[in-house]
């Protein structure tokens, strides 16, 4: 476990990562102070505790699945998103990279763990998805709802302008009349989204 020790204490002052170490029987065996820091909510160290104990319930399964991938390729980093909570009823969105401890004969004595909290990353990724789809259904209500009651005026007024008796006219000004008052009920539409966005 060497390896592991010096990245630990590389680690131990870091305000951005967490490592931990977590035994054959799922029991926190190291927690780094910053872990401690931000998951232990006031109690003195995770260490000796369950490793489920700060995670999201849905997301042990994702352990349980990353866990034997370790054991079978060893010296393969895994990647896994957990949710862990935040001690206000919520939780914090986190990134890890898994890789197997063995000891000196080769046998799993648990598994390390680096970490870090992406909550920001995710929030603001979310943020900007609903802001692309927003932005595209703004773009098709330009391009589709603005299109047709334009093409409409446009028509009309060329058919206004070869019309020859005033019940014609009436008949397309009252016609203009409408789309023109579509048009502004789109641009309405698109100008609300904007300002909910």
């Amino acid at each position: 476990m060497h390896r592991y020790d010096q990245i630990n204490n590389f680690l131990e002052s870091s305000a951005f990562f967490y490592t931990i170490a977590v035994g054959m029987d799922g029991v926190y065996i190291y927690v780094s102070p910053n872990y401690d820091r931000n998951f232990s909510f006031g109690k003195d160290t995770l260490k000796g505790q369950a490793f489920s104990v700060t995670l999201h319930p849905e997301d042990i399964r994702i352990c349980e699945e990353v866990g034997p991938k370790c054991f079978e390729q060893p010296r393969r980093l895994f990647p896994a998103t957990l949710r862990k909570h935040d001690g206000k009823g919520g939780f914090v969105v986190t990134q890890w990279e898994m890789q197997a401890m063995l000891d000196e004969q080769g046998q799993p004595q648990g598994i390390f763990c680096i970490g870090y909290n992406i909550t920001e990353f995710v929030d603001t990724r979310e943020r900007l998805d609903q802001a692309e789809t927003h932005l595209d259904e703004i773009s098709f209500m330009q391009s589709h709802g603005v299109r047709k009651p334009l093409a409409n005026i446009m028509g009309l007024n060329k058919l206004l302008r070869a019309a020859d008796d005033d019940t014609e006219r009436e008949r397309l000004l009252n016609m203009l009349d409408t789309s023109a008052n579509e048009l502004d009920q789109v641009i309405k539409e698109i100008s609300d989204k904007g300002e909910h966005s």
